[in-house]
């Protein structure tokens, strides 16, 4: 079986979905958008004034281009996942749609977001952890997913209390604030950073300075990666989950949490809806962060069921997607 996955892989995330196929022995192929490159420094400089003066981005046309290059070299594919298709035009899903008789779409936002209903009428399945587009649109519910191990990986080296990393966004910052302020109060360790353009790290300094004095927050112009972001969850106790506007559905970060067996504190409150919800290892902050005390730093991990640990990791998600089982024997 032959199996392609598309995207602009931002985290690192959408390649352990290939890698996973290939154990099971599936020909499975990550287009990955985001290793495209520019061929020179004048085709850089080109694309530059064409944004300014056409409102065209060369490189967005470019990597599509990439996409239907690669697919014409491996061929006809059973399956096609297309994650978050905002990423492509109308008529280059029309054309990926034409290398297999199944194409499928993920979408790691919500509508509200990326708003690409007029591109989903090309797909024959469409998946989505957000409920109110599930509700809406008929999509099939499905959640992130754990995709760093098939087993806890307990760590026990805890060097602070509690990590949380996050792009700009005044309402979680506005949070934050709070967070922090009864952090301090409670004496707790931890590590917050904050990542964002130079013209937004002025507005930061300014902000902190102004608010709250931040002595353990780190200011980023650009973002670290994900192998630095989860030793930084290794090293924690609590791992910091704070919702964007409009967001339902569940982040990676509490699906890498519950692989690493860490604690989570979030503002998500559909999160007490799923069947790992244990107020042991899940705090759901109240508004006034009345429930924000001590004693949830102090008490232990309890390890979820087998099972439930089962339901999300990637290889069930997997199964799932791309409807394994039914192609067994085939």
């Amino acid at each position: 079986m032959k199996i392609s996955i598309i995207s602009f892989d931002y985290w690192n995330y959408d390649c352990h979905i290939a890698k996973n196929l290939q154990e099971k022995g599936v020909e499975a192929t990550h287009i990955n958008m985001g290793t495209y490159r520019y061929k020179n420094f004048g085709e850089k400089i080109y694309n530059a004034a064409s944004k300014i003066f056409l409102n065209r981005n060369i490189k967005h046309v470019k990597r599509q281009q990439y996409v239907l290059e690669y697919l014409s070299k491996i061929g006809l594919q059973d399956q096609i996942l297309v994650l978050n298709p905002h990423t492509l035009d109308y008529k280059t899903i029309s054309k990926i749609k034409s290398y297999t008789k199944h194409l499928i779409t993920y979408l790691y936002d919500n509508l509200g977001r990326y708003p690409v209903e007029n591109k989903l009428d090309l797909f024959d399945q469409v998946y989505s952890f957000e409920d109110k587009d599930v509700l809406e649109h008929g999509f099939e519910k499905i959640t992130n997913y754990n995709y760093l191990s098939d087993k806890p990986k307990s760590s026990q080296k805890n060097q602070q209390d509690l990590f949380y990393i996050t792009s700009f966004d005044k309402k979680r910052i506005k949070t934050l604030r709070k967070i922090v302020s009864k952090l301090a109060q409670l004496h707790i360790k931890y590590k917050i950073v904050i990542v964002g353009k130079q013209v937004w790290k002025e507005k930061l300094n300014r902000f902190i300075t102004r608010n709250l004095n931040f002595k353990y927050v780190h200011l980023l112009k650009k973002p670290i990666g994900i192998d630095e972001v989860l030793k930084e969850y290794e090293k924690s106790n609590v791992t910091l989950d704070l919702i964007r506007e409009g967001q339902e559905g569940l982040s990676f970060r509490v699906f890498e949490a519950i692989a690493l067996e860490k604690k989570i504190i979030t503002d998500n409150p559909s999160i007490i809806e799923y069947d790992f919800y244990d107020p042991q290892n899940i705090l759901y902050l109240d508004k006034n962060l009345s429930n924000l005390t001590a004693s949830f730093f102090e008490s232990p991990y309890k390890r979820l069921p087998t099972d439930i640990f089962e339901k999300y990791t990637l290889d069930r998600w997997v199964e799932t997607v791309f409807n394994l089982k039914s192609y067994k024997g085939k």
